[in-house]
């Protein structure tokens, strides 16, 4: 299983000094929070994907590319990338260099965004939201499994003999999950293709990820791509951590109340309560995560959000040491007790590569022996 965090990237007035960090510095501190991520031992880095204040992260590619020089081990990913707004050409060819400069270390996560106006500017219709992540999806599916492309379709210019350059590294696409809070067709586009969903539960009962999990798994199961147990999933959560949880809550509350994304709106108690947000000692951030499983049986990614809400980036790290120190080990530990056989690991490169190898074998044995 692969545990990880993900930020939003968002600069934000720490509420408790009235300080707001310039974008250059939100910048810098990204990519450090990512050096120290792999530092700590964990398995994944993931950045959103955003074009307006109070947000940085405009060219996820630019930002995983510099910490691909940075880092040796850790899978540098997408928390969204606009598949609605984005050219699906521009995404399979700038995704290909990553993932060639990365050596594999890359896979993305496709979403609509929660952004309105950004449709516009990009020169789409809101209203088209699902039909243009379907489409898009489509078409970005077929630019990375065929050399030559042609293409027609309602809402970008005919392709004819297109061929995305460079080529996928090792002739295999990164791996793609799909991620949603709220829409079920992108479950469905998800267990369609047989990708891995990704439930974003930041902001909603965990009863509401089990449905949507299950009705992916469901429908991968569906579509002949394995079991209902082999489905790949990956969820989200948040934490934040002292080694004693009064002291946890009275540290986070304030950055909570004026939180740019819920702010304003349900108090802490409640919020964590009703949604999988965690303040509180490693323990029990340990014993609440523990129990996503009992909502959504074995999964494969765990990712965290810990670096929002106007958080200092010294706290963020000290966040990070408990989380890699104390948590994770625990989590990995606790997780693979019990874990059936037949329920896959995460997708890395090379056992997609592997996979890719196995079914050449298996198909070319069926040819010898049809002959």
């Amino acid at each position: 299983m692969q545990f990880g965090i993900f930020t939003v990237g968002d600069v934000t007035t720490d509420p408790t000094n009235g300080r707001t960090p310039s974008e250059h510095e939100r910048i810098k501190a990204m990519v450090t929070i990512a050096q120290k991520a792999e530092e700590v031992g964990l398995d994944v880095f993931a950045t959103g994907e955003h074009h307006n204040p109070p947000f940085v992260p405009s060219s996820p590619t630019t930002m995983l590319g510099w910490i691909a020089a940075r880092t040796d081990r850790i899978i540098l990913s997408t928390s969204t990338t606009l598949i609605t707004t984005n050219d699906p050409v521009k995404i399979a060819e700038d995704y290909a260099m990553l993932q060639h400069l990365a050596d594999g270390r890359v896979d993305l996560m496709m979403g609509r965004g929660n952004t309105g106006p950004v449709y516009p500017w990009f020169g789409k219709d809101i209203r088209q939201g699902i039909p243009l992540a379907v489409e898009n999806y489509a078409l970005l599916h077929k630019l990375w499994r065929e050399d030559v492309v042609d293409w027609a379709g309602k809402f970008r210019t005919p392709l004819q003999s297109f061929t995305a350059t460079p080529r996928p590294l090792d002739g295999v696409p990164p791996f793609v999950w799909h991620g949603s809070i709220r829409s079920p067709e992108i479950a469905e586009q998800a267990a369609y293709y047989g990708d891995g969903f990704f439930h974003n539960n930041i902001f909603w009962p965990m009863e509401h990820t089990k449905k949507m999990v299950g009705l992916y798994r469901r429908r991968f199961a569906h579509y002949g791509h394995g079991t209902e147990e082999q489905a790949v999933v990956g969820l989200g959560g948040q934490v934040f951590m002292r080694r004693n949880s009064q002291d946890a809550v009275r540290e986070f509350r304030p950055y909570f109340d004026n939180a740019p994304v819920y702010g304003h709106g349900p108090s802490l108690e409640d919020f964590t309560e009703q949604t999988p947000l965690t303040v509180g000692s490693p323990q029990e951030v340990i014993e609440r995560t523990l129990t996503f499983r009992d909502a959504v049986g074995d999964y494969q990614r765990q990712l965290f959000l810990m670096d929002h809400a106007g958080l200092p980036l010294k706290t963020v790290l000290e966040q990070l040491d408990l989380l890699g120190e104390e948590v994770v080990p625990v989590l990995r530990e606790e997780f693979a007790k019990g874990r059936p056989a037949e329920v896959p690991d995460a997708p890395t490169h090379a056992s997609l590569v592997a996979r890719r190898d196995a079914e050449a074998a298996t198909d070319g044995n069926a040819m010898e022996v049809r002959a």
